[in-house]
């Protein structure tokens, strides 16, 4: 058994609790880089730079606040320099505050913050046993502005819009009318724009930036086509900052091919970082990848199908899909969730996982849009089998209708953090979040491991998990009421066991093969005391 669930807790991305963010909605950390590239326009509601930044989800590193949550990675959206004016798609005028609309891999926004900062950010996170999930974009551009030029026709087609009715409609086209879309699937080798060499030139880096590609594609031998030289801009900053993982945008609208490729030079330079960090080393796991492949449900298995073909990303470059399954699944009760997750991911989906959410920056439909079940949101998301994804203010009740935005601006407020210093009732759901987010990050069980129940009503269950001699072994209760509660538990912890309730932090003794709690919560937590 594993006593000392602190210390020796292994890190098991397939039990992970992810926490994502947007980095510009999170926390203002440096007011000083609000403003930048003359973005002074008046943007539609929720559609400009609100200040959030790097040095702001460091500070809330530093903090304690993502420990408290039990979280043991942040995964941010883009931080690379966007394009410097805005468009109106339609929704009012937008900045590229969510960081999907690049104009220079190689750079940060400096909206988001330097180098620096995210070097800091990388080492503060690190230091708590948090890792960290870059946000990936290889199949477009941002869109074109008077400020910001189109990529050469070698690079990039614009013209036709996705359909969705066939793979090529899906990977040869452009996401909406103004997103240039990368030729990923072009052999065709290609120079680079000028004005991204005019740029290099007045920043005084482009001798150094072209050493550092004449010898990622000389190691490499890859042909200089669009794709490779976005992963290579990608796959620096594992080089350089050491971090641990990505989530790939779009990646449907690719080639899978592309993602092989990338899996493997971010596996290389994930193992070149880690020999020339050797005391920076968290742990053996290799590099992880999560994919976005927008409608993937758990339920299809390792497949995706786009009508005229089936892929199988996991075979393609990734460890994990973000699963678009979970919001429906959410509206069943806990056992019918939980035995289906388990039995899929110990099955179909044995050494691979799906990233479970109950909203997210870009789905319209989230599982509690007005936010009136965020207890149950917590319990079915934190306990089901898989990776839980905690979107911002998940946790604190966000409001995710906000008046007077239009599309998916609604999703993206500002977070809440006024709420959680005063509102009582936040503070009683961020509580929630937080005893079952610690829970989860103690006990690799609660997500990656094999779901028994044990009994009905009461709703009691256990979770195992054992990988080599490593064994950890939980049981939980639900809806039990309140007062004293009676488990059944001999199927995991004999006669005369120590048992503590991480949920009331009471503690029992295992006699005639039951535990009984008396606390004035109906949820149950069972580990080693």
């Amino acid at each position: 058994m594993n006593k000392d669930n602190t210390a020796k807790t292994p890190f098991v991305w397939e039990g992970a609790n992810v926490y994502f963010l947007l980095t510009d909605r999170f926390y203002n950390g440096n007011p000083a880089n609000d403003l930048n590239f003359n973005r002074t326009k008046t943007p539609g509601k929720l559609r400009g730079f609100e200040g959030g930044d790097i040095i702001g989800i460091t500070k809330k590193i530093d903090e304690g606040y993502f420990d408290l949550l039990g979280i043991n990675a942040i995964w941010l959206t883009p931080i690379v320099e966007q394009i410097h004016d805005g468009v109106d798609e339609g929704t009012g005028l937008s900045y590229g505050f969510h960081g999907y609309w690049a104009r220079d891999w190689t750079a940060l926004d400096p909206n988001f913050g330097t180098k620096e900062d995210l070097a800091n950010l990388v080492k503060k996170a690190h230091a708590k046993g948090i890792r960290i999930v870059l946000d990936g974009v290889i199949n477009h551009t941002g869109p074109v502005t008077p400020e910001d030029p189109i990529w050469p026709e070698d690079w990039v087609r614009t013209g036709i819009v996705c359909d969705y009715k066939s793979f090529e409609n899906t990977t040869m086209c452009t996401l909406v009318d103004n997103l240039p879309d990368v030729r990923t699937e072009s052999n065709q080798e290609v120079a680079l724009p000028s004005f991204l060499i005019e740029k290099w030139k007045n920043e005084g880096r482009y001798e150094k930036e072209m050493d550092s590609l004449n010898s990622f594609f000389k190691r490499t031998g890859y042909p200089r086509t669009p794709k490779y030289y976005i992963i290579k801009w990608l796959t620096d900053y594992i080089l350089e900052f050491g971090i641990d993982g990505y989530r790939a945008d779009t990646v449907k609208h690719t080639e899978e091919i592309v993602w092989v490729d990338f899996k493997k030079e971010c596996e290389y330079a994930f193992e070149t970082w880690k020999k020339h960090h050797p005391l920076e080393v968290l742990d053996q796991n290799p590099f992880y990848t999560i994919a976005e492949v927008y409608g993937y449900e758990i339920s299809g298995g390792e497949d995706y199908d786009f009508g005229d073909r089936k892929v199988n990303y996991f075979e393609h470059g990734f460890n994990s899909l973000i699963n678009f399954e979970f919001k429906v699944d959410a509206q069943n009760d806990y056992e019918l969730i939980f035995s289906k997750y388990s039995e899929k991911l110990q099955k179909d989906l044995k050494g691979y996982s799906v990233l479970n959410y109950i909203s997210s920056h870009d789905d319209p439909n989230p599982f509690d849009a007005h936010r009136n079940r965020t207890f149950e949101s917590g319990t079915k998301l934190l306990l089901s089998p898989g990776m839980s994804q905690v979107y911002y203010g998940d946790e604190s009740g966000r409001a995710l209708v906000i008046e007077g935005t239009e599309g998916d601006a609604t999703l993206r407020s500002f977070m809440n953090w006024d709420d959680i210093q005063n509102n009582s009732e936040t503070q009683r759901i961020l509580w929630h979040w937080q005893k079952l987010g610690q829970f989860r990050k103690n006990h690799p069980a609660v997500g990656a491991g094999i779901h028994q129940q044990i009994s009905a009503k009461p709703y009691v269950f256990s979770r195992s998990y054992a990988n080599g001699s490593y064994v950890d072994e939980v049981i939980i209760g639900l809806d039990l009421g309140i007062g004293a509660k009676e488990l059944p538990v001999d199927s995991i912890f004999k006669g005369g066991t120590k048992l503590k309730d991480a949920f009331s932090g009471k503690e029992t003794t295992v006699q005639n093969g039951k535990a009984i709690i008396d606390s004035e919560f109906g949820l149950v937590l069972l580990e080693l005391a």
